[in-house]
């Protein structure tokens, strides 16, 4: 019985992890829209949803680490929970960088609107793959679909490269469009850096099944 309920614990661990992802993946589509469309209400939907991720990171910390304090889990159990305590902070990460877009929108919401050379909808829409891919690779237990979320990675690294490289052109040539290119510059680099977040969670669903650390490596032979 002991052993029975403790996988329901885990089970629940997971349940709220997945829960968080959605909040998290919200956020990023949000915040991407909330800029695209100069929205200020879906602003203050991302905040609010910035809240609600911050909520559920504490509730998730204290519930794996009563777990793992409780039960003293071994093996393939402790991986998981030490894995959830760490894709935990990244989901708090991007809800974060989700906030820091709508920061940005509300910067030049005022400001006349200028199309930049620069496509953030394919960019939110690449990083948002990233992340529903790492948490079906999480859903699924699935070693070698998150194999597939690291190496996406390189491909929002070149769109983060060549937004800079085109933004940077435009403020040399037209000076006077240096606040909205600098928001550009900005929004860009937050959704590379959610994609790195989403990097980092795949990284962590490996680290679970596999018992393997790939933080410095883009893949990892199959056990």
């Amino acid at each position: 019985m002991p052993r029975i309920h403790f996988q329901l614990q885990l089970a629940e661990l997971k349940d709220k992890l997945l829960a968080m992802a959605a909040l998290a993946q919200q956020a990023v589509e949000s915040a991407v829209d909330a800029y695209l469309q100069r929205d200020l209400n879906l602003c203050q939907y991302v905040r609010q949803n910035e809240t609600a991720i911050n909520t559920a990171e504490r509730e998730l910390d204290e519930m794996a680490y009563e777990l793992l304090a409780k039960e003293q889990p071994m093996a393939i159990d402790l991986r998981f929970i030490l894995a959830v305590i760490k894709i935990n902070g990244d989901l708090e990460r991007i809800g974060d960088q989700s906030m820091g877009i709508a920061r940005r929108t509300r910067d030049i919401v005022k400001s006349d609107f200028i199309d930049l050379p620069v496509d953030f909808a394919s960019m939110g829409e690449y990083a948002g793959r990233m992340i529903r891919t790492a948490i079906h690779s999480l859903l699924e237990g699935d070693a070698r679909l998150a194999d597939t979320v690291r190496e996406m990675d390189d491909e929002i690294d070149r769109m983060n490269r060549r937004a800079h490289a085109d933004l940077l052109k435009l403020i040399q040539e037209k000076p006077e469009l240096t606040q909205q290119a600098m928001n550009g510059l900005m929004v860009s680099r937050s959704l590379e850096r959610i994609a790195d977040h989403a990097s980092n969670i795949a990284t962590d669903v490996i680290f679970w099944i596999r018992g393997a650390d790939v933080r410095h490596q883009l893949s990892l032979a199959m056990d």
